[in-house]
């Protein structure tokens, strides 16, 4: 059988009983498979490497070696949040890696998605592997793929057009050293979740947002620009601070900032402005294959568009994202 294709008779892990008992089967299967070997983990801090961290901590402990890579691409502040949360909390082996100038370098005046996704993907493999050169004894790769990103990625291999490449699976180069270690990927996000809370993970931290692999890279439309990417994430930590305290935060599955490389003529201290737009998409989801729109209260985005082009320097409008998938992807990218 395919081991990437998930067994038709394979039970939806729904209940803390199931994900037991998925964990207890991952731990002796990844025991078996890596011995005493030590294994690399990129751990960007979202659902699905954290609970690929913490399961692998349960199963070979200091093994493990967790990598966060700061590609430049991250939320605000969040290469400092992972850090106090898996270093201070969670006691994990953890290197940081600030790659920001040599990510963003790599992709200036880069406009097509999938060349971005696949530089981005294949960059973080060159920084693993460097990472890995100055340790010993590493000889396995783990990631957090998921059954969605296969079933994306492999429609290529079935004469199908893939929606997307994934950078955990599509931008690994051929001649990749590492055995890959993928305990969670025939599990739905929904699943991740449940497994998540099983392994005793944060609440907060299991049903935190979803990030893509490639961050704001997907959502810094067309040529990534520091000017753009800056704006982008101050537009983007507003509207994660309204959901927070409008109760929002808890109810919507995923909710971002997108900004396209166009501009329009706009009016700012009664003279002309040339800005950019701040597209607000928030989507509702099971399993990642699916979405539909939430709705935002008007007042709300009143609120959210006077915050966003009064405090966001270089963004004259906000727009609103009402398609669902499909037709659109939940990523812009």
């Amino acid at each position: 059988m395919d081991n990437n294709r998930r067994p038709d008779n394979m039970a939806r892990i729904t209940t803390k009983e199931l994900a037991e008992a998925f964990i207890a089967e991952q731990i002796e299967l990844v025991r078996k498979q890596v011995g005493d070997k030590k294994v690399l983990l990129a751990l960007s801090g979202g659902v699905d490497s954290s609970v690929v961290a913490a399961l692998l901590i349960k199963a070979i402990g200091k093994q493990l070696v967790c990598v966060h890579v700061n590609h430049g691409l991250m939320r605000k502040d969040e290469s400092e949040n992972v850090i106090k949360l898996f270093e201070g909390e969670l006691d994990a082996n953890l290197i940081y890696v600030d790659a920001t100038d040599r990510f963003l370098g790599l992709l200036e005046n880069v406009s097509e998605p999938e060349k971005k996704r696949k530089i981005i993907g294949a960059e973080f493999i060159n920084v693993f592997a460097e990472e890995a050169r100055k340790l010993d004894d590493i000889d396995y790769l783990a990631q957090g793929t998921i059954y969605p990103d296969i079933l994306e990625s492999i429609k290529q291999a079935e004469g199908k057009k893939a929606v997307k490449s994934h950078h955990n699976v599509g931008g690994l180069p051929e001649d990749l050293k590492f055995e890959l270690v993928e305990p969670i990927k025939l599990l739905f996000k929904d699943e991740v979740r449940v497994v998540g809370e099983a392994l005793g993970l944060p609440h907060a931290m299991v049903y935190r947002q979803p990030f893509p692999g490639p961050g704001l890279g997907v959502r810094c439309l067309g040529a990534i620009t520091r000017d753009r990417l800056h704006a982008l994430r101050e537009a983007d930590a507003i509207l994660r601070e309204e959901f927070d305290k409008n109760g929002l935060a808890g109810k919507v599955w995923q909710y971002f900032v997108v900004i396209p490389d166009i501009k329009s003529v706009g009016v700012k201290d009664d003279s002309r402005y040339e800005g950019w737009p701040a597209i607000i998409r928030a989507v509702n989801t099971k399993d990642a294959m699916t979405a539909t729109i939430e709705e935002i209260p008007y007042a709300l985005l009143h609120h959210l568009t006077y915050r966003i082009t009064h405090e966001v320097e270089g963004i004259n409008r906000v727009l609103l994202d009402l398609t669902p998938k499909p037709i659109g992807t939940i990523e812009w990218e």
